[in-house]
């Protein structure tokens, strides 16, 4: 399984109904489930962007969860492929 952090800002139209941004993390975290996507972690942040969120999963699957979400209008996303350190030796290991 791939590993994700999504960078998240709300549109004009989910801060307007930021108050049931719980609730949509909830139904978020059930459509990931469905998907074969695990949630790891959704955190509230004040700055520059206004949620981060840890996911794993197929590209694929990612790639169409980020998508059903944006399709809601209520946040924007920036996607980083993240890796352990596990994986970042094998990656280094096959350097010449």
């Amino acid at each position: 399984m791939a590993t994700f952090v999504v960078l998240m800002n709300f549109t004009e139209q989910g801060i307007k109904s930021v108050k049931q941004s719980p609730d949509r993390a909830e139904a978020f975290t059930a459509v990931a489930t469905k998907m074969g996507v695990t949630i790891k972690s959704i955190l509230w942040t004040v700055g520059h962007y206004d949620l981060v969120t840890t996911v794993e999963g197929s590209d694929e699957a990612v790639t169409t969860l980020l998508l059903t979400l944006g399709m809601a209008g209520n946040v924007r996303t920036e996607t980083l492929r993240a890796y352990t350190a596990g994986e970042m030796k094998a990656i280094i290991g096959k350097l010449g």
